[in-house]
């Protein structure tokens, strides 16, 4: 069935609700838009559904939200976990309770309990609460940072992580199987909740939550010298960080917290930003003018689902505020954590810090410094969730520390995905210990950067929307492909990756062998000097994404590296 066809059949179709048919009514005779709206199913990818909100095929809706969950309900029964349960999330976006509440009652017409909560938590919440309700499964309704107008659909399993292989396939293809809308089931919420297969989480999840994260504090005689000295701004971005990251920091002795108050309240809209994403300097705005006002010490964001955190920290120095990239802050605490682990005899003989392949190099320094086993895996933080899972099962090592380069770490086990609330604790406490040794968060990092080298990183994206723009970006991925540069803005490529092929290839020699992780579309070149580059379509968003990164003997020669090999990866790109 083309386009035209399914728009026919979605303005005609009684199963369609007349709030969507005025919609639809509405882009009538723009072939373009309906083109777009029905050019395709949505499509549930490794972790999910992700899109622009809408009527149509091809757009997060009530539909698209019930075909999914359908898709998940049937291979949830044909594993017989169905007794077990689904745990459910939201976050703040618009329309985000909705499509909780249709995936629930989803769930529950196909006979498998729910658990939802009472309203909007963050995604490592739900991480948390699947593990400790003992699900089989779990979702988050979320698009995480991602502009006002998308909202998105992530599925995680009963380790705590975000599906992977081979469960990411199976259940993908259980939810292609569902080709008529007539297949889903759905029921009113008074009966589900009359059936007992509708439950409420209460709050004692919340409390056991908070439990955890305070046994991860290294230096509680730290934080009840220093903790109520710190002066920290933060802005929960609208999201749901507000009230269990103002809870933590509260429990745990810190008393000067200021709240940005145009942005403390929950809204879909995020009416003071126009990307809710605190890699984005722009979201700091108003913080930034408060910090000033109380002579902060630190200034953080989280995103809308509190999985990733944004840092400032004021340099004593200058007195102006130095924004941290997402591989600053993640080495900041990777080096806190195994320092003071060691130091208190916590630190474990087989240790393993895991991060991403397109995350900042200083953690090779820092971990063989502390002899702990760095390992990477492929981009999005699910791959370091499963390491987890995976040392559970072999017992070959004990998770100690994980970050990646896009603002997300996560401290401790409790959750499998990454965690902005432990990440506040986790910095706020590195800061306390700081502050107690007389230094700043900014001094800890230069402190750093003397000590491993100067590290630096870029990440350059291109944005290209809708059918076109994916052609594009399959283009410029196969002409890289097709004709691997032997230099990089005047730096020998040492060694190439392409994931899609499985291929590591040795530039010297020719000699091929396999990268040894999971086929993805990824192009990877290791220079020399310490350099690196890698090319990426984003998962999320219609983008695609150059990494660069770099060593200096100092700021100024990384600065001049950086800035040499960013305009050389741009120009590979065309």
């Amino acid at each position: 069935m083309d386009a035209q066809k399914k728009y026919q059949f979605w303005l005609t179709a009684s199963y369609f609700d007349e709030e969507t048919k005025e919609e639809l009514r509405g882009i009538s005779g723009d072939k373009k838009e309906i083109e777009e709206r029905f050019c395709r199913d949505l499509e549930f990818g490794t972790g999910g559904l992700r899109g622009i909100m809408g009527a149509g095929t091809n757009r997060m809706n009530i539909y698209t939200v019930r075909k999914a969950t359908q898709g998940l309900a049937n291979f949830i029964i044909k594993e017989k976990a169905q007794s077990k349960g689904v745990a459910i999330a939201y976050d703040s976006r618009n329309r985000s309770e909705d499509f909780a509440e249709e995936a629930a009652l989803c769930l529950a017409a196909n006979g498998i309990r729910v658990y939802v909560f009472p309203s909007l938590r963050p995604t490592p919440m739900l991480s948390f609460a699947v593990r400790e309700l003992k699900c089989t499964a779990g979702i988050v309704i979320t698009a995480s940072h991602n502009p006002p107008e998308y909202n998105g659909y992530k599925v995680y399993w009963e380790d705590g992580g975000q599906i992977t292989s081979p469960k990411d396939r199976e259940i993908i293809g259980e939810v292609n199987q569902i080709t008529d809308y007539a297949m889903v089931r759905t029921m009113e919420k008074e009966a589900a909740l009359a059936s007992g297969r509708y439950q409420v989480i209460g709050s004692e999840i919340d409390d056991r939550y908070m439990e955890e994260l305070k046994k991860l504090v290294i230096h509680p005689e730290i934080l009840r010298k220093e903790a109520k000295n710190l002066k920290i701004v933060y802005t929960p971005l609208h999201g749901t960080g507000n009230i269990p990251v103002r809870r933590v920091l509260n429990e745990l002795g810190f008393e000067n917290v200021s709240v940005v108050k145009a942005q403390e309240m929950p809204d879909g809209s995020f009416p003071t930003v126009s990307y809710p994403n605190p890699e984005d300097k722009a979201a700091f705005t108003l913080a930034l003018s408060l910090a000033k006002e109380v002579d902060a010490d630190i200034v953080l964001a989280t995103d809308p689902d509190a999985d990733r955190l944004g840092v400032y920290a004021k340099d004593s120095h200058t007195g102006e505020y130095v924004s941290f990239t997402g591989n600053m802050s993640g080495v900041l605490a990777l080096e806190y954590q195994l320092a003071q682990r060691k130091a208190v005899g916590t630190l474990p003989p087989n240790g393993a810090v895991v991060t991403t392949i397109v995350s900042g190099k200083m953690a090779r320094e820092i971990t063989k410094a502390y002899q702990v086993e760095l390992i990477e895996t492929l981009t999005g933080f699910k791959y370091i969730g499963e390491q987890i899972k995976l040392f559970e099962q072999s017992q070959s090592h004990e998770y100690v520390f994980g970050y990646e380069e896009s603002y997300g770490c996560l401290v401790g086990t409790h959750a499998r995905d990454k965690d902005a609330v432990a990440a506040v604790m986790a910095l706020c406490e590195a800061a306390a210990f700081c502050k107690s040794q007389g230094m700043t968060l900014c001094d800890k990092m230069y402190e750093l950067f003397e000590i491993y080298g100067y590290f630096k990183e870029e990440l350059c994206t291109v944005t290209l929307k809708g059918q076109e723009g994916a052609k594009k970006i399959e283009g410029m991925m196969e002409n890289i492909r097709s004709e691997v540069p032997k230099v990089i803005g005047g730096l020998r490529v040492t060694q190439f990756r392409d994931y899609r092929e499985d291929v590591l290839m040795e530039m010297e020699s020719g000699n091929k062998s396999r990268t040894g992780l999971p086929k993805s579309n990824v192009l990877y070149f290791e220079l020399e000097n310490g350099a690196w580059c890698c090319i990426r379509p984003s998962g999320t968003e219609p983008k695609i994404k150059f990494y660069i990164g770099v060593k200096g003997k100092d700021e100024r020669e990384a600065d001049e590296r950086l800035r040499s090999l960013t305009e050389a990866v741009e120009r590979l790109a065309g």
